[in-house]
């Protein structure tokens, strides 16, 4: 007999990132750990929309949460997710872009890591 709780966890995670914004978040998170600046200039989207589909993924379980100041910082629960979301755009002939953070980000991480724009 099937599991019905490991069906219900697997259509929870599909749920989960089976909205546009989610997918793109986690894909720009990748297997690294990204500030919430890094994702706002990656998008262009308001803090409020990005923080209202972070609390979904982290609700779900997918990414965790990290304070380091006044910045939050996200990573992946299990980083190998982001091979398997490739896997399955693969299978329909997709090819899914590789997002990046914004290197226009300042936050302090950036500045002291070379990567970001100017901290002004």
């Amino acid at each position: 007999m099937t599991n019905i709780s490991t069906i219900e966890a697997t259509s929870n995670l599909f749920q989960a990132i089976g909205q546009e914004a989610r997918l793109q978040i986690l894909l720009a998170i990748g297997k690294d750990e990204t500030c919430v600046c890094h994702l706002e200039s990656t998008f262009g989207w308001r803090q409020a929309y990005l923080s209202q589909h972070l609390k979904a993924l982290r609700d779900s379980g997918l990414v965790l949460a990290r304070r380091d100041g006044r910045y939050m910082h996200y990573r992946l629960v299990n980083p190998g997710l982001i091979p398997l979301i490739n896997d399955f755009a693969g299978l329909h002939g997709l090819s899914l872009p590789k997002l990046a953070p914004s290197a226009e980000c300042g936050c302090p991480h950036c500045c002291k890591s070379g990567q970001g724009g100017s901290s002004t």
